[in-house]
């Protein structure tokens, strides 16, 4: 009989030990999914970021310069139609990565000289990404992942002089 209540007492400890055990494993593997998960969202933006550049880019290889006299050809000290081209960017997506917003993200334009026909136009669009999860933040040594994107395409129109 009193071996009996031996081995209950025995058992009792394993279970034990296995709960801190099973504790201690699931707090660090729910650690490792929610970092996988708000790493997973910082690439979504990303991706979302380099589609914004590429519209930009294709935007502008059409449309590089504001045309005044319509003539289909660059006059020398026609403008840039960097302004019409930020703004094809910032109206190309609101989610995940809401591009309106001023503050958090970035858009520069740099077209080559002559910007005309084969010529240049290289569209980076830059934002600051917040990490969702603390512990993660505390890890990186951030609480923000800086992603940049960018898309460099080839001048379609108008015709050199």
């Amino acid at each position: 009989m009193v071996e009996k209540v031996e081995k209950k007492k025995s058992n009792h400890a394993k279970k034990g030990q296995s709960l801190v055990e099973l504790a201690l494993t699931l707090l660090i593997i729910l650690t490792l999914l929610a970092g996988v998960v708000d790493l997973g969202m910082a690439f979504f933006s990303y991706v979302s970021l380099r589609d914004a550049a590429q519209e930009g880019a294709l935007y502008g290889s059409i449309k590089p310069i504001v045309d005044s006299d319509n003539d289909g050809r660059y006059d020398v000290g026609e403008p840039l139609n960097a302004s019409e081209i930020v703004n094809r960017v910032r109206q190309s997506s609101s989610t995940p990565v809401n591009l309106n917003d001023l503050s958090n993200v970035t858009v520069n334009v740099a077209i080559s000289d002559p910007p005309c026909e084969s010529g240049w136009i290289k569209v980076t669009a830059i934002y600051n990404y917040r990490i969702s999860m603390p512990f993660l933040g505390a890890i990186l040594g951030s609480t923000t992942i800086p992603l940049s994107a960018s898309a460099t395409d080839t001048i379609l129109q108008p015709a050199c002089p």
